[in-house]
């Protein structure tokens, strides 16, 4: 329970937070004539700020709060995966994947994903159907206003529905207005807040270091031995080095394949500011990435996951841990309000990059195609745009609500579910549109949905066809034991196969083409 002390201050904060946050959303908003100005602006950005926007758009509540939950409950092989094998995948491939998308979206003139796809391989209806496929990423908005929550709910001691709608009122409300031009802004705030929060959660735990690593390791032995394993036979995620270091390799390298991530690059005016823009993203990255580690203080904090005779439900278990750790004295309490700052930032940064991004795609890539010759004024489309944020936040209040009543596990596998089929369904498209010069549009559409029908069968087919039929798939039927089931698995089966498939795929075209010539 927060102090007296503890639910003053975070009120007096987030006060003047917000009133900081509509300052630059109607500086913003002042520069937005048009939807392209809201999807990747009208200013000359610094190539550092974009750069610390897309780290905290990568990073977000899920790196602060969610998964450090998943690692106080399964122990150190969640680290390795979380905070080691994704993290070098998911920057390796930002590296490698940004420079060549920003070239060719500045040559198609593309501002979404979507539309990217859609200009890259001349086809109206694949730019329609990644369009629609964008959806899926309601569930990643959910797991930040749901992490939003807990933090906030923690903090106030209050009602967490009304938190929630309140949460969803204001973002959304002010997201509606500032785009873009307001975004990076807001963003390189939220940066500067998490990277001193990165560092206080870091040195947080710096007690347990009194006998060395290896006195913070037995700690964690006295409490459960498979804390301290490499891997957790016990867990859903991190059962195994299959789990924990090959599938977080395919994941991370296919993350980057998200709107509110791949694009930012296109907020870049000049290409010689792309290097300045990854070496800042990079380094911020990995800062955050390691806040994982947390997760294994909070463990020792709450040996048995409780807290005031509560059990802890794994989204709650950061928030519970801030509150507990930064409630002794004005100076701590001051420290503990600057980290829930802070953790309320990882949330927002990367909540208001997909509400920007998802309503840009179902205005431009939806509804613009469909609806287009009808409408001939831009003010028009804007006007839809804020019509499609009031959508997705009343879908994503309901949702929300129900992961809060109801949740399996944690929101992580909802939002993974969701999230990581969408990647997998864009990744052959987006790689082959990038690397191959002459693709022929059968390629990664056939491409794109064998990923889409892999991913929901390993994920839903199979699992149906082993929990009720006892049907035996070998190793793998493991993977799709039990209610909650790891959403990795999933992705890493739908890459590899549409990966395969797009190949032959290609190089059968290829043939005919050729064969033809």
């Amino acid at each position: 329970m927060a102090t007296s002390q503890q639910i003053i201050g975070t009120s007096i904060l987030i006060l003047f937070y917000s009133i900081l946050i509509i300052y630059f959303v109607v500086r913003g908003a002042l520069k937005t004539k048009s939807l392209n100005d809201y999807a990747v602006g009208n200013f000359n950005f610094s190539p550092a700020f974009v750069g610390l926007s897309l780290a905290v758009s990568m990073t977000s509540a899920a790196t602060f709060v969610v998964n450090p939950g998943l690692i106080s409950v399964y122990g150190f092989s969640g680290v390795l995966s979380f905070g080691l094998f994704f993290p070098l995948a998911t920057i390796i491939s930002l590296i490698v994947l940004t420079k060549s998308f920003r070239k060719h979206g500045q040559s198609l003139k593309a501002v979404t994903l979507a539309q990217w796809i859609g200009k890259r391989y001349e086809s109206k209806y694949y730019a329609l159907f990644m369009g629609f496929l964008s959806f899926l990423l309601i569930t990643f908005i959910v797991l930040i206003l749901v992490a939003l929550t807990k933090v906030l709910s923690k903090s106030l001691n209050a009602n967490e529905i009304w938190i929630l709608a309140i949460i969803i009122i204001f973002v959304f409300g002010y997201m509606m207005f500032g785009g873009a031009n307001s975004l990076v802004y807001t963003n390189t705030i939220q940066a500067f807040v998490m990277l001193v929060v990165a560092f206080i959660l870091l040195f947080s735990g710096y007690e347990y270091f009194k006998d060395g690593m290896d006195g913070f390791f037995q700690k964690l032995a006295e409490i459960n031995p498979v804390l301290t394993k490499s891997t957790n036979p016990e867990s859903v995620l991190f059962r195994d080095f299959f789990e924990i270091i090959f599938a977080q390799l395919v994941v991370g390298a296919a993350v980057v394949c998200q709107p509110h991530i791949i694009t930012k690059s296109l907020f870049l005016k000049e290409e010689k500011d792309v290097n300045k823009f990854l070496v800042t993203a990079v380094i911020a990255e990995i800062l955050f990435f390691s806040v994982v580690f947390v997760g294994l203080y909070a463990r020792i904090a709450f040996p048995d996951l409780t807290a005031n005779g509560e059990v802890l439900k794994t989204d709650g278990i950061i928030p519970a841990y801030v509150v507990k750790i930064f409630s002794n004295g004005i100076l701590s309490v001051i420290i503990g309000l600057v980290v829930i700052l802070g953790l309320i930032s990882a949330g927002l940064s990367t909540l208001e990059g997909l509400i920007q991004s998802l309503s840009t795609t179902i205005t431009s890539d939806i509804i613009k195609p469909l609806l287009g010759n009808r409408i001939k004024q831009e003010k028009s489309f804007i006007l839809i745009n804020k019509m499609a944020i009031v959508f997705l936040a009343i879908i994503s209040f309901l949702v929300s609500v129900d992961q809060l009543l109801n949740p399996k596990l944690s929101v992580a596998i909802l939002a993974q579910n969701g999230v990581y089929a969408y990647f997998s369904v864009a990744f052959i498209p987006i790689v082959f549109g990038i690397f191959i010069k002459n693709v022929n549009l059968k390629a990664p559409v056939i491409a794109s949905i064998t990923a889409f029908v892999v991913h929901f069968t390993v994920y839903y087919g199979f699992p149906y066809l082993v929990n009720n039929f006892e049907a035996d798939f070998g190793l793998f039927t493991k993977y799709l034991e039990g209610p909650v089931r790891n959403p990795a698995i999933a992705s890493t089966s739908a890459i590899l196969i549409s990966t395969i498939v797009g190949i032959i795929a290609h190089q059968m075209t290829k043939q005919k083409i050729n064969h033809n010539g």
